[in-house]
């Protein structure tokens, strides 16, 4: 029990007067000190109020200035105690022994502002490391460098103590330089290096001389020839300073904050001589959890690269993570690299067996010139990834969007593919992923007849990239996504109407290209580029609402407003003040026209048109805009057609398709080559019978050809359906021939 005492009132607390305790502790009906949640809670609630609340002077207005005072007077020592019990990894209590230890003046003013210059020249790679180091620079004061057991170096100049290991280590770098001279591979120090001097002979001054450009040999007094420790010197200050330093984030606030205080204090006045970069990250986790034996969440790295192999590991290292946040090993994403990888090198031995089935020119067509410009951009980004230390950004640049722009070449592309863009392509990929892969990438380097490793190749040599063609590339992109919503939309409103019935789809489609915005959106898009020059960003919806629907001109298209007013934020989201632009980025008429027969494949149609959005109607005049071309799906009459191929045993059967009227013939040969699986509709020569009737009557094989006539690839097919079945035709240049039921394709 506590022996009866007088409390002394202190502080008046609002509610519990000068006497808080008593008080409260009453309120409570606390009965004695064994009464410990209670008074915790007490505590815990009268500190708070106290510290806060006070009737004068608040607690936390006058606790600095007390401290201060009894301090100077003698009356106070700084204390420091844990709250609560530390433990180490062992698993022992520790405990804190009052004993004997040297300190580094790590708050001395002039050491603490040049470390600080020096902080300001180094490359953090983000500003989480540099907040964090600058913030320690600050705080920092003594700090013990020594201790009296465990492995280590001893101190110099009191050798009974070790160099703690937070502070020891510090400039090892400078001693890597020269070590290969002294040591020769041995690590241990059994014998001499190639240099043949002795450990002994190493005193400070030699250190001073290899180290400082000032020194004169004369100076040092040492028995080792001038020309050994010229050729430390030049070996040091070849390889000094430290380029890059790689470390934990748990170090930023000792060793690597100690790490730069030694090098200013080892090299004051040369400046040249300290570190340039430093890169912290953090911890790993597995599958989103900390990896832990007992939970089973583990994984060494040799079973990693068991399940994984060595590059399927690395690629999904990269991706885990760069910044100072702890990295997250995903095993289903190294479970798809190892997919992507082996799909990769399959693609890759395909290719260089069918070279010779693929075009053989420079690029010169729209997805050859976008794939070429695609390779150089993604060059070009993955450099400054690698530069910047960014591997995650690296694996989505070198990798992911490499791959996906070489899909969309084979995907846009309606001829045969391009030899040298397919070659520059596979060389190109096994450079830039060689860091992160580099076993695979070594086997794809041998694939292509190269001698040497690939680890002696260049990076890739680029053009600039031609912002033009990435323009046309997003437009063409954004348009495709559009379309197809746009279609599966047609079909939904078909599908509705017509119940359980089946629906027809649409056979043909009608493009709307805009050359510029209609009056209220140009005027809406002016108002919004004005706020945005005089705020340097856009305000709220609400706002923006409010200030528009001022504008009398806006008043009636009040509807439609925000929903536009949306998009363009939207846009702006994604390209900046390019979204206020009246008039459109690229040439959409052209890059629509040249793409056509891709556009008729993707959207599984026999025929589009493409116009400008004068030619179309109201509802087409307010939809289409500058960027986003409307689209209208179609059903148009349609002739049934049977394509015959007479060649003995080349693979290719009759089928039946529609041919629709205004259709040309080339169209029609490039659906033939896409549902035959030809890379070049050129290949396809597409016959008529001379006569129409008796013609398809005859036995289709080759000698019966001089019964047919080749048609022109700018042929259009007419439809007549005023009678049933209907019939189909082929103007050529005003000239109708009767095509009958039946035509004969043959693959070249």
């Amino acid at each position: 029990m506590v022996l009866p005492f007088n409390p002394v009132p202190i502080i008046d607390v609002p509610e519990f007067g000068k006497l808080s305790a008593p008080t409260a502790c009453d309120e409570a009906k606390v009965q004695s000190q064994n009464d410990i949640a209670t008074l915790v809670a007490i505590k815990d609630k009268l500190y708070l109020k106290s510290f806060y609340d006070g009737v004068r002077r608040r607690v936390q207005d006058v606790k600095k200035h007390i401290q201060k005072e009894m301090i100077e007077t003698g009356d106070a020592c700084i204390y420091y105690e844990t709250e609560k019990p530390v433990i180490s990894r062992s698993g022992d209590e520790c405990v804190v022994a009052l004993c004997d230890q040297w300190y580094l003046n790590y708050g001395d003013h002039k050491w603490k502002e040049a470390t600080k210059k020096a902080l300001q020249g180094l490359n953090t790679y983000t500003d989480n490391v540099y907040n964090n180091l600058n913030a320690t620079v600050d705080w920092l004061h003594e700090h013990a460098c020594s201790r009296s057991y465990g492995l280590g170096t001893k101190l110099p100049w009191d050798e009974q103590y070790l160099i703690e290991s937070l502070s020891d280590s510090t400039i090892y770098m400078a001693y890597y330089t020269v070590a290969h001279l002294l040591q020769g591979g041995v690590f241990d120090g059994s014998k001499c290096g190639p240099l043949n001097i002795k450990p002994e002979q190493l005193t400070p001054a030699v250190w001073d001389y290899i180290f400082y450009d000032d020194q004169l040999y004369e100076n040092v007094k040492t028995d080792i020839e001038k020309w050994k420790l010229d050729k430390l010197k030049h070996e040091f200050n070849y390889w000094y300073p430290v380029d890059l330093r790689v470390s934990g984030k748990d170090l930023i606030q000792n060793h690597l904050t100690y790490y730069l205080y030694n090098h200013v204090a080892m090299w004051p006045s040369d400046p040249s001589k300290w570190p340039r970069s430093v890169w912290a990250n953090g911890h790993l986790l597995l599958n989103n959890e900390k990896m832990s034996k007992s939970t089973g969440n583990f994984l060494t790295l040799v079973e990693a690269v068991e399940r994984y192999s060595a590059d399927g590991m690395r690629l999904a290292l990269a991706d885990a993570g760069d910044s100072i946040e702890d990295a997250n090993f995903m095993e289903t994403m190294a479970d798809a690299g190892v997919l992507r990888l082996y799909n990769f090198l399959t693609w890759v031995i395909e290719s260089i067996t069918s070279l010779d089935e693929m075009a053989n020119h420079p690029p010169s067509t729209f997805p050859e010139l976008i794939f070429q410009n695609d390779i150089n951009k993604y060059v070009q980004i993955s450099a400054e990834n690698y530069e910047n230390m960014q591997f995650k950004e690296v694996v989505k640049s070198a990798f992911f969007e490499f791959q996906a722009a070489r899909d969309r070449y084979r995907e846009w592309s309606m001829m045969a593919l391009n030899r040298n863009l397919i070659l520059r392509f596979i060389e190109t990929q096994a450079i830039i992923l060689s860091p992160i892969c580099p076993h695979i990438c070594e086997t794809i380097w041998k694939l292509l007849g190269n001698k040497n490793s690939i680890v002696h190749a260049k990076w890739p040599t680029v053009e600039p990239v031609v912002e033009e063609l990435s323009k046309q590339c997003a437009f063409l992109e954004d348009a495709l996504h559009d379309f197809r919503i746009r279609y599966k939309s047609t079909i939904a409103s078909k599908q509705k109407k017509a119940g359980k019935m089946p629906v027809e789809k649409p056979n043909m489609a009608i493009i709307y290209v805009a050359a510029g915005y209609p009056p209220w959106q140009e005027l809406t898009l002016t108002t919004l580029a004005k706020m945005h020059e005089a705020c340097g960003s856009l305000p709220e919806n609400k706002i923006l609402s409010k200030e528009l629907l001022q504008i009398e001109e806006l008043k009636k298209h009040a509807k439609k407003l925000m929903p536009f007013v949306a998009s363009v934020k939207e846009s702006y989201d994604q390209k900046g003040v390019e979204a206020f632009s009246l008039q459109a980025q690229v040439d959409e008429l052209d890059i629509l026209t040249r793409n056509a027969a891709y556009l008729v494949s993707t959207l599984q149609l026999q025929a589009i048109q493409i116009h400008t959005s004068v030619h179309g109607g109201e509802k087409v005049q307010e939809e289409c805009r500058p960027g986003k071309p409307f689209i209208i799906f179609q059903t148009e009459k349609v002739c049934k057609l049977i394509l015959i191929n007479p060649t003995v045993g080349s693979g290719y059967f009759e089928f039946e398709t529609a041919v629709l009227h205004g259709e040309t013939v080339n169209n029609l040969k490039q659906r033939i080559a896409k549902r035959i699986s030809v890379s070049d509709a050129k290949q396809i020569l597409l016959y008529r019978y001379s006569d129409s009737i008796f013609g398809s009557r005859m036995i289709p094989v080759l000698e019966n050809f001089q019964q047919c006539t080749e048609v022109r690839s700018d042929g259009v097919f007419e439809v007549d359906n005023r009678r049933q079945p209907a019939t189909l035709s082929l103007n050529e240049d005003g000239y109708h021939h009767p095509i009958g039921t039946q035509m004969i394709y043959v693959v070249v």
